[in-house]
């Protein structure tokens, strides 16, 4: 089969497609026959020599695809048959023509999404429900800050929170995906952090009241602002690292609004723990996406042997939504 490689850490030049041999499932595992998969930013940090895949994970990129299962390996006791339209999600091996992965990452493509769209869905869909919903605990009402509003995640954050009843404020970096936030996605609030002080800006939009959650891509760039905009008994989610590793974390307000600071990540997750998860996304999201509530959306598709351009334009920020590899 041709897959992804990367050949030593760097730009999107150092993607190659190679001849490899094909996976073979092992105990539990279905083979899928890809069809599509998802950029996500954990790829381009793996790629740039950051994010090394967790021990016994392939060494290809690729965290998301959508596909047809092809074959079964010993102990499958998900009632899935050969041809069944899937979506999985991975610990990697998703940038190749075939994938073997544990059945409980699996789930059937949910109705009326076509199934290259598909493979947009299960990083993010398991991501924002494991923090929104399964970690912080948003409840209908409360008001929710969704750092990065039209990427992947934040596409997805944006119309789970909405579709859950939260009021959802969000941040971007340029006026007309402020717009897109509030016009296209359905934002209550939206701000252009690069020209406002966004705790001040939710504050002043939201009746003096913070964020009772705050779902973060950036990491320390933000901590300071992040802990500012949390409302009393405010819940911050840190799932991205996008702007550092390190930050000075004012205890004293911490404590004084009795709030919490947790971080998380997805992919170095047990199988069991990610099974529990796809099967939450089946039961709550899912719904949501088959009566149009949540739109799976999809920027941009890319051919697999323009692997590098697809990386060049998700590194661009111009999108909206996911960018996919189709095989």
């Amino acid at each position: 089969m041709k897959a992804v490689y990367i050949s030593e850490p760097g730009g999107p030049e150092v993607l190659e497609v190679r001849d490899v041999d094909a996976p073979v499932p092992g105990q539990g595992e279905v083979l899928i026959d890809v069809v599509a998969a998802g950029l996500n930013r954990a790829d381009v940090q793996q790629r740039r020599g950051f994010y090394p895949p967790p021990p016994g994970a392939s060494e290809i990129p690729g965290l998301e695809v959508s596909g047809r299962i092809a074959g079964f390996g010993p102990g499958v006791s998900k009632p899935f048959s050969l041809g069944d339209k899937v979506v999985a999600l991975l610990a990697g091996g998703g940038y190749a023509q075939q994938v073997a992965v544990p059945a409980e990452q699996v789930l059937r493509v949910p109705d009326g999404v076509d199934l290259v769209t598909a493979a947009s869905l299960p990083e993010v869909a398991a991501t924002v429900y494991s923090n929104l919903i399964m970690t912080a605990q948003l409840q209908p009402g409360e008001t929710v800050l969704i750092h990065g509003a039209t990427g992947g995640i934040g596409t997805m954050a944006i119309q789970l929170a909405k579709a859950f009843g939260a009021k959802v404020a969000t941040t971007a970096g340029t006026d007309e995906k402020v717009g897109t936030a509030k016009a296209f996605l359905g934002a209550d609030i939206a701000i252009n952090y690069a020209e406002e002080d966004f705790p001040e800006s939710l504050r002043r939009q939201n009746d003096g009241y913070g964020a009772d959650v705050i779902l973060d891509v950036v990491g320390a760039k933000y901590l300071k602002q992040n802990v500012e905009a949390l409302a009393d008994y405010g819940r911050l989610v840190v799932i991205g690292l996008q702007g550092g590793t390190k930050g000075e974390l004012d205890l004293g307000l911490l404590l004084k609004k009795r709030a919490a600071v947790v971080a998380t990540a997805l992919r170095p997750r047990p199988v069991a723990e990610k099974g529990a998860i796809m099967t939450a996304v089946r039961d709550a999201v899912w719904p949501l996406v088959a009566d149009g509530r949540i739109r799976p959306l999809v920027a941009k598709t890319f051919p697999l042997h323009q692997v590098a351009a697809a990386h060049r334009y998700f590194d661009s920020g111009d999108h909206v939504g996911k960018v996919l590899l189709v095989m």
